[in-house]
């Protein structure tokens, strides 16, 4: 069994994992006892077959694929590559710039298991992945407009579904929401303080 590295033997790690990526890896930081690199969005496919092949890091596993959303950037999201070595037992991090109507290249030749997790990055932040085999949405509902996980899009969506009595189907309607609501969720057995009265409160502190 090997254990962790320390933050010193990781920072030597990255250096030399970014030496010999030949610029797919462009740099790396050490956080929370973990390696994280960045990488040329162009060359991620080149720079995850290194980090899984390479000796020192033989990462054999893509854990998790992910989008992140950052509205003022000129490259507006990231694709963010979660990987173990569960012969090394260390986690890798890899982040990859990508414009809003870009697309970053498929890694599902380097890692299969990546099929849904790029439909569901494209599903939920509209990040595309070309060569994909299969990049459809994964988690909306069919005609699903929007992306809802981008930060402009919003908490109440733009569309509400509901069954119609009358027509005896699912129907789909602007969402009508004109007011927020404020909810204490308080036990209804601590009461409400005042806001609504339960059946049976207004004996309370009565005399026997």
């Amino acid at each position: 069994m090997s254990y962790p590295l320390t933050e010193d033997a990781l920072a030597e790690l990255g250096q030399r994992l970014v030496a010999d990526s030949a610029g797919a890896l462009t740099g790396f930081s050490v956080a929370h006892g973990e390696l994280n690199f960045t990488a040329k969005t162009t060359r991620i496919v080149e720079a995850l077959t290194h980090l899984r092949d390479h000796a020192e890091s033989r990462c054999e596993q893509l854990i998790d694929l992910c989008g992140v959303d950052y509205p003022d950037r000129a490259e507006r999201f990231e694709v963010v590559y979660h990987l173990l070595s569960l012969s090394k037992n260390h986690r890798l991090r890899v982040k990859a710039p990508v414009g809003e109507g870009a697309a970053a290249p498929t890694i599902t030749n380097v890692y299969p298991c990546a099929d849904w997790f790029e439909r569901e990055a494209f599903d939920m932040y509209g990040i595309g992945f070309s060569g994909h085999p299969d990049l459809r949405r994964l988690l909306t509902d069919y005609g699903f407009q929007g992306h809802p996980l981008r930060k402009d899009f919003p908490m109440t969506g733009y569309v509400e579904v509901r069954y119609d009595d009358e027509q005896k189907r699912v129907v789909y309607e602007p969402v009508k929401i004109t007011e927020f609501r404020a909810f204490d969720f308080l036990s209804p057995w601590e009461g409400a303080q005042g806001t609504y009265v339960l059946p049976g409160d207004e004996k309370a502190g009565k005399p026997a």
